[in-house]
């Protein structure tokens, strides 16, 4: 519908997984040279796990494409079968014959050893590869295990490649898939794409889809694309596509933040950013609300010490009767006698012992001129 609106010759954000289409990060690079040399090399299980949509079903196709003439392949896209279930579905991937009116797991098992052998007498190889292989059951995962049994002296017959969610992991990491654990030899976890890598993605597949190198996006709508997503690819298909859509519906000639916006709210269900931002109004909140218990509690426990304090450091004031009778209306009789008594007890100041010293220095001057008439003639001149 707006592929023609924006001269575009295909949807360029289609979730089927286009190979045409394939954006190789250095993620799912790294993610397929795993899966390569675990069938290269004498691997028994090949383990690539992620989170729903980060793109490890596309890997698989682009290891298809990539894979030697000379290696068959068996594809289960359904693991939720039974142990016989999925010996028969491998030898029918495989066109494995089985000689038998009832086969049962033997004869399944039979049919399939001769078949490893002959092909790989005749040079070629064989793998297994399983999607969404965390729906196994126990049984049917020990069924596997035991065909990694089928070898020769020097190289195992079938390779195993189980693809999955986390949820795998977790499973091959219990006590009674210890045996499997143990023979996977080579894992890798396809974590989700950077915000970079993001900007990257969508542009090269404008530019696949006929865009050239039109920026039909903002800064700000990658952005929060890359946001809404979490960097799952999946997300980001259907979030774009849905904003391009969005954008073809306004006249719009690229698509904007608050087109992007609306585009979130229609495919998450949830507006995640607004929920982003109560999240950090209720934080700014609660740091609030702690700072100033802090600096009540302070306040309360830390000003009256300081008070005291103080008042410790304060020089002692002799208060008199007056100032006492000031402050406080009228002075007890108790009071008044203890502070008069406490002020004819208190020591002399420095300027009450200059002034007696003063007056007995008069006094002794005046006592000898009256003993020397000479001295005081001599002063009467």
């Amino acid at each position: 519908m707006y592929t023609h609106y924006f001269g575009l010759n295909d949807k360029p954000f289609a979730i089927a997984p286009n190979p045409r289409f394939l954006y190789m990060s250095e993620l799912h690079r790294e993610a397929l040279a795993h899966l390569i040399y675990g069938i290269q090399r004498d691997g028994c299980f090949i383990l690539l796990t992620g989170d729903v949509g980060t793109g490890k079903t596309t890997v698989c196709r682009c290891l298809l494409e990539q894979l030697q003439e000379d290696t068959d392949v068996a594809i289960i896209l359904n693991p939720k079968l039974s142990a016989i279930d999925l010996l028969k579905t491998v030898c029918e991937e495989l066109s494995i014959p089985v000689q038998s009116e009832s086969p049962t797991g033997k004869s399944y098992i039979d049919a399939l050893n001769r078949h490893l052998l002959q092909t790989h007498a005749a040079g070629r190889s064989t793998a297994l590869i399983i999607d969404e292989a965390q729906n196994l059951e126990t049984d049917v995962l020990e069924q596997l295990r035991l065909l990694t049994n089928l070898e020769t002296d020097t190289q195992k017959l079938l390779k195993i490649i189980l693809l999955g969610q986390p949820e795998l992991r977790t499973l091959l990491a219990g006590p009674q898939m210890s045996q499997v654990n143990q023979r996977i030899t080579s894992r890798y976890h396809l974590q989700p794409l950077q915000p970079e890598d993001v900007r990257i993605y969508i542009q090269h597949r404008l530019r696949v889809a006929g865009g050239g190198t039109r920026r039909l996006f903002t800064d700000p709508a990658i952005k929060l694309v890359a946001r809404l997503s979490r960097g799952i690819p999946r997300l980001i298909n259907l979030l774009c596509d849905r904003a391009l859509l969005g954008a073809y519906a306004e006249n719009a000639d690229r698509v904007n933040w608050k087109i992007m916006r609306k585009a979130g709210r229609e495919v998450l269900g949830t507006d995640r950013l607004s929920l982003f931002s109560r999240r950090l109004l209720l934080m700014t909140v609660i740091t609030l609300a702690i700072g100033l218990g802090m600096s009540a509690a302070w306040y309360y426990l830390e000003i009256p010490a300081l008070e005291t304090f103080i008042k410790q450091l304060q020089p002692h004031r002799n208060s008199t009767p007056e100032a006492d009778e000031t402050n406080s209306g009228k002075m007890p009789d108790d009071a008044a006698k203890a502070a008069t008594g406490d002020r004819q007890a208190a020591p002399k100041t420095g300027q009450d012992t200059r002034q007696q010293s003063s007056s007995v220095i008069i006094d002794q001057t005046v006592s000898k001129m009256e003993t020397n008439p000479d001295q005081k003639a001599v002063q009467e001149k």
